[in-house]
């Protein structure tokens, strides 16, 4: 977290922190006095400019309003102390779709430099989470043609691209991709090497291995996930000459809209939803030309040249502050 916050140019260091439980088997009640019990335990340790903490795996807006109130119960009404809050508690317009955007905006200055567009390629997205489904929402809307997706409850694919609002209508009625209409079934496993331009993975880390690197037929893979792809892949991929955004930059759109909600809390002025998407755009693009004279200067690929921007300023700011070892 410490080099993402740093390639996005936002004033964050990094940790990350949480209950090791699975939501699912609880009810509404339980993951209130769970969340709550620990937001008592931590409340000395968060603090509007100490650590602010942003929803993951398995919480959501509710999850973070009740660190709010928890918070706020021991150093009164303090917005800006988590974020991804809901609308009405002072989170911010865009926080929801802010991952999935990101990850497109992230595509769109990657394939730009290549000549290329959304438009005219192919996509196969795995997991069709928060992520995954805005991202193949946004993609769908640019006239992207996504030819398949799979979560953990299957996965469906056809050739001349999936019709994205009905398989999210059909995900929101059934809660599955099973028996959707407007596609055929496939083997989940199979996506990830599936005949497309750009792959994304929206789910889980290590996904791409030793074992499936070199079937993978995109061209570009975009990593929405953290950490999809294992060192021994990317080697495998680089040889390949496939081309891999990586994660510290690709989803950072997520903590650079938190970024943006902790910005307005603080001031006490909200923005409109076309500043968030705007100024959004701009830091993904930004950083993205940053990455890439990185790895002009040290003739190195997308990833290094991630870690290097992020070190770098890092490292820079450590000096400055006279922390010299």
């Amino acid at each position: 977290m410490t080099w993402k916050s740093a390639v996005a140019d936002i004033p964050y260091g990094g940790a990350k922190g949480g209950i090791g439980c699975n939501p699912g088997d609880l009810s509404k009640s339980e993951l209130e006095r769970l969340t709550r019990v620990f937001t008592q335990k931590i409340h000395d340790l968060i603090g509007v400019h100490t650590d602010v903490p942003a929803p993951d795996m398995g919480t959501n807006a509710q999850t973070m309003a009740w660190i709010l109130d928890e918070y706020s119960k021991f150093h009164g009404h303090s917005p800006a102390v988590v974020t991804g809050k809901p609308i009405d508690l002072g989170g911010s317009l865009g926080r929801e779709a802010a991952t999935g955007r990101g990850v497109v905006f992230a595509t769109e200055a990657l394939l730009a430099e290549h000549g290329k567009s959304i438009k005219d390629l192919t996509f196969a997205i795995q997991g069709f989470g928060n992520v995954g489904s805005w991202a193949a929402k946004l993609i769908h809307e640019r006239g992207g043609k996504v030819i398949a997706v799979s979560d953990i409850t299957g996965a469906v694919k056809n050739p001349n691209g999936i019709d994205i609002p009905e398989l999210l209508r059909h995900k929101e009625t059934t809660g599955s991709l099973k028996d959707f209409q407007g596609a055929e079934s496939m083997d989940a496993n199979e996506l990830l090497i599936h005949k497309c331009d750009v792959l994304i993975p929206c789910a889980l880390g290590g996904v791409l291995n030793r074992e499936n690197a070199a079937d993978v037929k995109a061209k570009f893979i975009i990593e929405a996930a953290n950490h999809p792809t294992d060192p021994e892949a990317d080697e495998i991929l680089a040889k390949k000459g496939v081309v891999v955004l990586p994660d510290i930059y690709a989803n950072s759109g997520g903590v650079t809209v938190s970024y943006f909600e902790w910005v307005q809390n603080i001031q006490g002025f909200m923005w409109d939803e076309q500043q968030v998407n705007n100024t959004l755009q701009n830091y993904m693009t930004r950083a993205f030309h940053n990455i890439k004279s990185m790895c002009q200067t040290h003739d190195c690929n997308l990833r290094m040249g991630a870690f290097t921007l992020g070190v770098s300023r890092v490292a820079r700011a450590t000096l400055l502050r006279g922390w010299e070892a």
